[in-house]
């Protein structure tokens, strides 16, 4: 009777022995397969759910170009489509997609607002296809040296920090209007302003015309020179142009000059055409940067986590 038992203990024991084997066996299949089946992160296809769309701005912008560039170099993003709108429509589409917790790819730079209004990250480019950090640099046409030295000097002296800009750019894109914050901006930083006029005195109803593209930056960056020259005693006039038109407006002499140059990579294309009909001032502004950029919820790091369009 005793062996019996022992026996019907032992039969017990083998068969849990092998349901515990097959269930641990079972457990390292699905996590196998999970991980194997793959998509964009943790069993998350970004790109099904985008329809494989990136959400780009104006057509011709660098960031656009090299956005494209990228669809071409990578795996990852192969049967991917940058779809070009214009900065105001990126940014709404974004901010629509972050309210909603949905998943959104945007052409992005900075400095901008959006990086002080919304947790915001780069996706890793181990190519390089977005280049390095970029610079902002002033742009003047030729002969303003000798025709308006004081706008020359004050233009060529304009640096600031990417703190000083996207604190207007925030107030500008919670509704304030440009011209008002950007006039506050330069009555409260008196000393900064001073060193950008620095050496020049004031002129009566000299004037002087900037171009600028229609991005957030330039739009605030453009107001806050403008507003200096006009306190100089110049007569500005800003005009907004598309980027390629703005490079040919001051290399032809249409325009006096611009504060919006991206560089190298973001204006190649128009620095390549038109750089040796106008005066580079140098850098307004250092560690600009462009590429990828999605909500810090989206589990996601780098452009080869992504997966191709099937």
């Amino acid at each position: 009777m005793f062996k019996l038992q022992w026996k019907h203990l032992g039969l017990m024991f083998v068969l849990m022995l092998t349901l515990v084997v097959a269930a641990c066996g079972n457990d390292e299949e699905s996590s196998d397969t999970g991980t194997a089946e793959g998509s964009d992160s943790e069993g998350v296809n970004y790109g099904e759910e985008l329809g494989y769309k990136i959400t780009g701005i104006e057509a011709g912008a660098g960031v656009v170009a090299a956005s494209e560039a990228a669809t071409e170099e990578y795996e990852s993003l192969e049967g991917w489509e940058v779809v070009t709108s214009s900065s105001g429509a990126m940014a709404t589409a974004l901010g629509e997609a972050i309210d909603n917790e949905e998943p959104i790819i945007v052409t992005g730079w900075s400095p901008h607002w959006k990086f002080q209004k919304y947790d915001l990250k780069y996706l890793e480019d181990p190519n390089g296809v977005f280049g390095d950090a970029e610079t902002i640099n002033t742009m003047v046409r030729e002969g303003l040296e000798e025709e308006k030295p004081e706008a020359y000097t004050i233009l060529d002296q304009f640096q600031w920090e990417s703190a000083d800009i996207e604190s207007i750019m925030l107030e500008v894109s919670n509704g304030a209007d440009v011209k008002e914050v950007t006039t506050a901006w330069v009555e409260e930083n008196s000393d900064k302003v001073a060193e950008w006029t620095a050496g020049t005195e004031a002129v009566d109803g000299t004037e002087i015309e900037l171009a600028y593209v229609e991005w957030d930056t330039e739009v605030v960056s453009t107001n806050v020179v403008g507003k200096v020259l006009e306190d100089q005693g110049f007569e500005v006039t800003l005009t907004p142009l598309d980027n390629a038109v703005m490079w040919q407006a001051v290399s032809e002499g249409q325009a006096d000059g611009m504060v919006a140059a991206w560089l190298p990579g973001t204006h190649a294309t128009q620095l390549e055409t038109y750089g040796d009909s106008v005066v580079d001032l140098g850098v307004n502004l250092e560690g600009a940067k462009i590429g990828f950029v999605v909500p810090a919820y989206m589990d996601i790091d780098s452009i080869e986590d992504l997966t191709p369009a099937e």
